[in-house]
């Protein structure tokens, strides 16, 4: 500041203006970016502030018996792990996007970021110390950002790794999770709990914040990478095995007959497409479920702009 002084008025404005500039690029929402994975000039600010959409942390379930404000046709994250089957409404996750929740004695972390419709699911430890994720109001390629609160680092979500922070570079170990309709998970797993819309927030669940976007071609935030070929938000299966990534979008899917045998790398794989229920899923050649995502072309295109695309052909995947 002395050396401030020593300069005219105007010349010391415009240097104390650049430096600001310079400190609050750095932070957003709070969050120090300093040494970030990706550029800085990448990380957004989605709109809301830190919190601003507040995650589930005392999630409740009831029986699926119960679940009487559920219609057939409603979207779910469905999960089925250690002996236990619960179900996550998309309707609540537009609002809230993370649910801190466990399996038995496992913690896991349920996320989902409307602008991409990417859900995944991951377990939310480090070196076997649990953590807690908030939403951090950040964006990078239009994705949402995770925050732990026990360091403050961010978490790309579709990348599933620390960008910033404590952990910067630790990835996240993803959990396979299903994307699907009420009607179906329930009728497979007829012992599944499923999210309350008591969630103790005061959320209108009938009505959908992003009404209107999964239908529209363009995206509220710039990406890196935009891919043509489909439908910017038309949805597909996407998978990353041994760093090779593949994406089998639902309209190419929609031509197969709902059981598609293929190959990511080395690897024999089985696609199984569901065109009753909109919903897809990969297994491995034991009938494993992989953890593959589902979401929008663009964002899977973003974030893999070197992936393989399935497209039917007479039959045969190529």
């Amino acid at each position: 500041m002395k050396a401030l002084k020593l300069l005219c008025p105007a010349m010391a404005t415009v240097l104390a203006l650049l430096l600001s500039c310079s400190v609050s690029a750095q932070q957003l929402n709070g969050f120090e970016l300093e040494g970030a994975l990706v550029p800085v000039d990448d990380i957004l600010r989605g709109g809301p502030p830190r919190d601003g959409i507040p995650s589930i942390d005392a999630p409740h379930f009831i029986p699926a018996a119960q679940a009487g404000e559920l219609r057939d046709s409603d979207y779910v994250m469905g999960l089925n792990r250690n002996g236990i089957s619960k179900a996550y409404p998309i309707r609540i996750l537009n609002w809230h996007e993370i649910v801190n929740d466990r399996f038995g004695d496992e913690p896991v972390a349920i996320t989902f970021c409307p602008l991409c419709g990417s859900g995944m699911v991951f377990l939310r430890e480090q070196a076997g110390r649990p953590l807690t994720f908030g939403v951090s109001g950040l964006l990078y390629n239009s994705d949402v950002l995770l925050y732990d609160r026990e360091t403050e680092s961010l978490w790309s979500q579709i990348e599933a790794r620390a960008l910033t922070g404590h952990y910067r570079g630790q990835p996240l170990t993803q959990v396979a999770v299903e994307h699907t309709r009420w009607g179906d998970w329930r009728q497979r797993h007829p012992d599944s709990l499923v999210l309350s819309f008591e969630t103790g927030f005061g959320r209108n669940y009938d009505t959908d914040p992003y009404a209107g976007y999964a239908e529209s071609a363009a995206t509220y935030f710039p990406v890196k990478f935009r891919a043509l070929g489909f439908h910017p938000k038309e949805r597909v299966i996407g998978l990353v095995l041994n760093g090779k990534a593949k994406a089998w979008p639902f309209v190419e899917l929609g031509k197969a007959d709902g059981l598609l045998q293929d190959r990511l790398g080395d690897t024999a794989i089985v696609v199984r497409f569901d065109p009753e229920h909109d919903s897809a899923r990969i297994e491995d050649s034991r009938g494993q479920l992989l953890p593959a995502i589902t979401l929008y072309w663009f964002a899977w295109a973003a974030f893999h702009p070197d992936t393989e695309v399935f497209r039917h052909q007479d039959s045969t995947p190529r």
